[in-house]
C-alpha cells in the first residue's frame, strides 16, 4: 500500500517518461527509410497514443481512488488482481525505465555541455529575406499566418561563416572555402526568391565549392523553378548535391537530377568520384541512405582526402567506417525550434536530437550539420534557416 501523494508523483513521472519515449520514437521513425505514407499512419497512430492514454490512465487511477480504496491505492490487490491493468502497469514500468535508458543519453549530449561538438569561430548576419526581396515571401494562406505568428524565424536567413577545424585536413586544403546549402524544400508556400537570394549571397562569397544536403524539392510544380535558383551558383571546383526523402515525393526523381544538372550542379547521388581539390587528390562522395541506394567505397587508395556530402546525419557511423575526414549533412533542421539550455527537441534522426545542427568530430570525421533554409513546417523558434559558409581550417592552426 503506498500514499496517494506518492501514487500521484508516481503517475506524474510516468506521464512525463510517456511523451519522452514517444518524442524518441517520433525521432527516430521520421529518421528511417519506410515509405512515407507507412511514417505519416504510424505517426498519427503515435500522435493519439500520445495524447489520450494520460487522461485514460488519469480517469482509471480517480475512479480507484474513489469508488475501492478511500485514500490509498494498492498496485496490486492481496487477492492478485491489479488496480489497473497490468498492460498499463507494464507499460508504466517502461516509461520510468526510459529515464535512464533515453534520458541520460539525452543530457549527456546536450549543446550545452558541447560533448563531441567541435570549437569553432563563427560570424553570423542575420538578413530578414522578406525585406530585401522585392516580392512577398508568402504564397500561400498558410504560409501568410504562419510567418507572421510571434517568435517566428521563418524568413530570418542566419548567414554563417565558420571556421572548421579539420583533423586530417591536407595542408593545401587550409583555408578551403565551401558554401552550404540544405534543405531547401521548394514546397510552393515560399516564393523562390528565399533560395534564390541565398545562392546568390554564397555566390557572392567567392566559394571554392558549393554543396547541397538534399530535400531539394517536394512538389512536382516546382521543378521548373529549379533552373532559376540555381543556375547563376557558381564555385572553383564546382556545385554538388545529392538528394533526401522529402526528394522522393516528386513522381520521377531523375526529373529533379536532370533540372539539376542543366543548372550546372554535379549529381553526387550514391556514387563517389576522384577529382583535385587544390591539387590535393580527393574522394568526393554522395549518401542518400536509407532512401536511395548507398554508394560502394573500396579501401583508401591514393586519395588524400575524403569528402562525404549526405542527408543525414546519421551516416556518420558508415563515414567514420570508409575514413571519411569531412561530412556534410542536413535533415534535422535544427530541430525546427530550439529551448534555452535544453536545446532542440525534435529531430528525425536515430540519434534524436543529438546531431540537430553544429559541428562534430567523432574519429576520423569532422561533421557539419546544418540547420537547413525552410521545411514543410513553416515555423522556426529560436533555430533560423542556415546558409553555411565553411573556411577549413587544419586541426590544431595551419602548418
Amino acid at each position: 500500500m503506498i500514499s496517494v501523494t506518492i501514487w500521484r508523483i508516481v503517475l506524474i513521472a510516468v506521464f512525463f517518461g510517456h511523451f519522452g519515449l514517444m518524442l524518441s520514437l517520433y525521432n527516430r521513425i521520421n529518421g528511417v527509410g519506410m515509405a512515407r505514407r507507412t511514417v505519416k499512419r504510424i505517426v498519427k497512430v503515435m500522435f493519439l497514443y500520445t495524447i489520450l492514454l494520460p487522461p485514460i490512465v488519469w480517469w482509471l487511477n480517480q475512479q480507484a481512488l474513489s469508488d475501492r480504496w478511500m485514500g490509498q491505492v494498492a498496485v496490486i490487490r492481496g487477492d492478485g488482481d491489479a488496480s489497473l491493468p497490468l498492460a498499463l502497469i507494464g507499460y508504466g514500468i517502461v516509461c520510468l525505465a526510459a529515464y535512464v535508458v533515453l534520458g541520460i543519453p539525452w543530457l549527456i549530449f546536450r549543446p550545452i555541455f558541447g560533448l563531441e561538438w567541435v570549437k569553432v569561430k563563427k560570424k553570423s548576419e542575420v538578413v530578414s529575406v522578406d525585406r530585401v526581396c522585392n516580392v512577398p515571401l508568402a504564397l500561400t494562406k498558410k504560409c501568410k499566418i504562419e510567418s507572421r505568428l510571434p517568435l517566428n524565424q521563418l524568413f530570418e536567413l542566419s548567414i554563417d561563416t565558420i571556421e572548421l577545424p579539420v583533423v586530417g585536413l591536407p595542408l593545401a586544403l587550409d583555408g578551403y572555402k565551401i558554401a552550404q546549402l540544405s534543405d531547401i524544400h521548394l514546397t510552393g508556400d515560399v516564393h523562390p526568391d528565399f533560395a534564390r537570394y541565398a545562392v546568390q549571397r554564397a555566390t557572392a562569397w567567392g566559394p571554392d565549392l558549393m554543396a547541397i544536403t538534399g530535400d531539394i524539392i517536394d512538389k512536382q510544380s516546382c521543378i521548373d523553378w529549379l533552373g532559376d535558383i540555381f543556375g547563376a551558383a557558381e564555385a572553383t571546383d564546382g556545385c554538388y548535391y545529392v538528394l533526401g526523402n522529402h526528394d522522393t515525393r516528386v513522381v520521377d526523381s531523375w526529373q529533379t537530377r536532370e533540372a539539376m544538372d542543366r543548372a550546372g550542379w554535379t549529381d553526387l547521388g550514391s556514387r563517389s568520384l576522384r577529382t583535385n581539390l587544390r591539387g590535393v587528390p580527393t574522394l568526393m562522395i554522395g549518401n542518400e541512405h536509407p532512401w536511395y541506394e548507398r554508394p560502394v567505397i573500396q579501401q583508401k587508395g591514393e586519395e588524400e582526402f575524403r569528402f562525404l556530402v549526405s542527408h543525414s546525419p546519421d551516416q556518420i557511423g558508415w563515414a567514420r567506417r570508409h575514413d571519411v575526414q569531412l561530412m556534410l549533412a542536413g535533415h534535422t533542421h535544427g530541430g525546427q525550434g530550439r529551448l534555452p539550455l535544453a536545446g532542440p527537441l525534435l529531430s528525425p534522426s536515430y540519434h534524436g536530437s543529438r546531431f540537430a545542427s553544429g559541428d562534430f568530430f567523432k574519429p576520423p570525421t569532422t561533421m557539419h550539420v546544418s540547420r537547413g533554409l525552410c521545411g514543410t513546417h513553416l515555423l522556426r523558434i529560436n533555430c533560423r534557416p542556415e546558409l553555411s559558409l565553411l573556411v577549413l581550417r587544419r586541426a590544431g592552426g595551419p602548418g
